[in-house]
């Protein structure tokens, strides 16, 4: 046996119904979709319908809030930072921003500004130019011999102005 000579047993695959093709086939006329109304049409799949009943989307209770002025930050490790130092992604002497973050290929896309959560050493003193850090990084920039720098964060009052 080779390769080529591979085939299906036979009426392991059923041949499609062509359906609407006369009366003769047996699925002519209607083709199988009964007589008249909405679903006999094409395109019709009444999506959560329930022939009447009350639909469970409908049934179960509404819950939480989703606030549409929620800052969205990129987060990233300060033991991710000190990797990218090591391998020469990223130069200690510089201030790290987020724009250099991105350039780096730390983060994918700029955001609201970046969360700089502990997790990891910090060896290099760097410059960090954030929105927020915690305090085990604050620490850990201070012990390097580094700055922290805060940026305020984009307020809606400033945006609607």
């Amino acid at each position: 046996m080779k390769l080529d000579e591979i085939r299906d047993n036979p009426g392991a695959r059923k041949g499609r119904i062509r359906v609407g093709r006369g009366i003769g086939s047996g699925k002519g006329k209607t083709g199988g979709r009964g007589v008249k109304g909405q679903k006999s049409r094409t395109g019709v799949a009444v999506k959560g319908f329930e022939g009447g009943q009350m639909p469970l989307h409908r049934r179960l209770p509404k819950r939480g809030f989703h606030n549409i002025f929620r800052l969205d930050y990129n987060e990233v490790s300060i033991g991710r930072i000190q990797a990218a130092i090591d391998e020469g992604k990223l130069n200690a002497a510089e201030p790290i921003t987020v724009s250099v973050l991105v350039a780096a290929g730390l983060l994918r896309r700029l955001k609201d500004g970046v969360r700089v959560l502990g997790g990891g050493e910090l060896k290099s003193p760097v410059t960090l130019e954030v929105a927020y850090a915690t305090a085990s990084v604050t620490a850990a920039v201070e012990a390097a011999g580094g700055k922290l720098i805060l940026l305020a964060a984009p307020t809606v009052a400033a945006e609607a102005v």
